[in-house]
């Protein structure tokens, strides 16, 4: 499949998904009242995606793969993020690892696909 538009992108779809499971999440019981940790979260998860939409219209393989790489970090705030949610009771532990098992899809994903991009340009961004 060719990628035309980042939407075609599995690494943005998985991150999308990501976000909508957290987003649903946070806005429920006591970890919808705290703001901090709430807004924090939801911050990481939309990074996820919306570095990989950024990237992909920046032009060069170099500079999308800096920020797939930002958008990896943020899937490992995500994933820190989400211990804090359950240590403080605010999800269960089937919640935390449904979280914690779809960003690691999600980073599976975005490495792969830096993986392809360092392939098919030889002396791209390393």
């Amino acid at each position: 499949m060719r990628i035309e538009k980042f939407e075609d992108i599995r690494a943005w779809q998985q991150a999308r998904e990501l976000a909508n499971l957290v987003y649903d999440l946070t806005e429920q019981g006591r970890f919808a009242k705290d703001f901090r940790l709430r807004d924090q979260i939801q911050g990481a998860t939309g990074s996820v995606m919306h570095n990989i939409a950024e990237g992909f219209d920046d032009g060069s393989d170099g500079e999308f793969i800096h920020f797939l790489k930002y958008s990896r970090r943020s899937t490992s705030e995500v994933q820190s993020e989400i211990y804090l949610a359950l240590d403080r009771k605010y999800i269960t532990q089937q919640d935390f690892q449904k979280v914690y098992d779809m960003a690691t899809t999600t980073k599976k994903s975005i490495n792969a696909f830096i993986a392809y991009l360092r392939k098919s340009k030889p002396g791209s961004a390393k």
